[in-house]
């Protein structure tokens, strides 16, 4: 494949006469309904457009991850990430890459450097990150699928700001190479669409069904105290939705109480700071060479967030991988291997863009709460539109056991709709 590589790196405001009117594409590799498709040896997609996370080598590219320092210092993939190969031989056309915030590390979709894409379910408001570009791109129907990441979020979040379908696979299901690391041991690689049809046919493709597992669910259970993370106007609505959900899976719903009195686990505000803890060694680990050396010019919150990563205590990295430890085997014993667990979206509605510091930390430490589940535990989890409100979209989350993600993606289409 022929690319030119050489387009300013810019970021310009884009309009309703732009090929890409939200700003959800990258400068280097612009949105293009013309796309780039190789000979597919199956027709699985074939008619279907895809944009793939600015994360993830496509031949002839360079990769940018979100950051212009890092851009800088790329050189053109010389062969696509697996996961982009996948889609491709399944017959997805490619339409462009997609923007990211910096090195994945955000839930907001902001990224200083090049813009913030419009959410056209929530206008005034954003996206959600880091999957910020692939979100709103399937959701203003640029393209019919995306490639994501998701870590602590970046798909779960978005899919329920914007109102569209997700899911981040069992954690290792899907080759991650060719694609910039975050967090190893919490990175996915996941993807979006606006109905649940398209999104499991991408699963066939993406997912290598020699690993899947089965399941009949027997319980439907309501994680209790993440519910009250939610803004409290959405619980009585979202908690309706539950309901739905249940009658249309034949199941009666459970409520329960995912935190333990072993010390050991705890309660979830002590999952979501192992989390953060354990993260942020690990990107340390990834990216703190590349981050002395070349001192590149991060965005409020990422470059915070760095700076806490690179003077963690060890003493409090081995409390929190051994507190990690301990929440996984908790959550996935709680499961078993025929329960379904459910979770709120995200914290609530998709914030205003531009908020204070402040309060788009209250609003973050929230949703960690909820989204470090399934990423403690390595479970997948399906990102499932549910209730449209005057200010946006809120979604619902369903995790199950490790590797039955081709259990949610069938799942899915019977709950459109709700």
């Amino acid at each position: 494949m022929t690319v030119e590589i050489d387009i300013p790196l810019v970021f310009t405001v884009p309009d309703e006469t732009s090929p890409d009117p939200l700003g959800a594409f990258m400068a280097h590799a612009p949105y293009s309904t013309a796309g780039y498709a190789p000979a597919p040896q199956s027709q699985l997609l074939s008619g279907l457009s895809v944009g793939i996370k600015d994360l993830y080598d496509v031949a002839g590219l360079k990769t940018g991850a979100g950051s212009p320092a890092w851009f800088a210092q790329a050189k053109p993939a010389q062969r696509s990430a697996p996961a982009v190969v996948a889609l491709l031989d399944a017959g997805a056309q490619f339409v462009g890459k997609t923007l990211t915030d910096e090195l994945a590390w955000s839930l907001n979709g902001e990224n200083v450097h090049y813009g913030t894409p419009v959410n056209v379910a929530a206008p005034g408001r954003i996206p959600g990150g880091s999957s910020a570009g692939s979100a709103a791109a399937v959701t203003g129907g640029l393209c019919d699928l995306a490639l994501g990441s998701d870590t602590g979020g970046s798909v779960r979040a978005p899919a329920s700001y914007c109102g569209v379908w997700g899911i981040r696979p069992t954690h290792g299901r899907i080759s991650l190479s060719g694609a910039v690391a975050l967090a190893p041991s919490y990175d996915t690689a996941g993807w979006f669409a606006r109905d649940a049809r398209v999104l499991a046919l991408a699963g066939q493709a993406l997912l290598n069904a020699d690993n899947a597992v089965p399941l009949t669910p027997e319980r439907l259970l309501v994680a209790e105290e993440l519910f009250e993370r939610l803004d409290a106007p959405l619980r009585a609505p979202l908690l309706e939705k539950v309901r739905v959900l249940a009658r249309r899976l034949g199941l009666v719903p459970e409520f329960v109480t995912l935190s333990a009195t072993d010390e050991r686990v705890g309660d979830v505000a002590a999952w979501r700071q192992a989390f953060i803890t354990t993260q942020s060694a690990e990107v340390w680990d990834v990216h703190g060479d590349w981050v002395e050396r070349e001192k590149p010019q991060f965005g409020p919150g990422v470059g915070e967030r760095f700076l806490a990563a690179q003077s963690l205590p060890a003493d409090d990295i081995a409390e929190a991988r051994g507190k990690r430890t301990a929440v996984a085997d908790h959550v996935r014993g709680f499961l078993g291997d025929a329960s379904l667990l459910v979770v709120p979206g995200a914290a609530g509605v998709a914030p205003h863009k531009n908020l204070d510091p402040e309060t788009l930390q209250e609003i973050r430490m929230r949703a960690l709460d909820i989204l470090c589940v399934a990423g403690m535990a390595g479970l997948p989890q399906l990102a499932i539109p549910a209730l449209k409100t005057p200010e946006g979209p809120v979604g619902l989350g369903l995790i199950g056991p490790a590797g039955t993600d081709e259990v949610l993606l069938n799942l899915a289409q019977e709950l459109e709709e709700l």
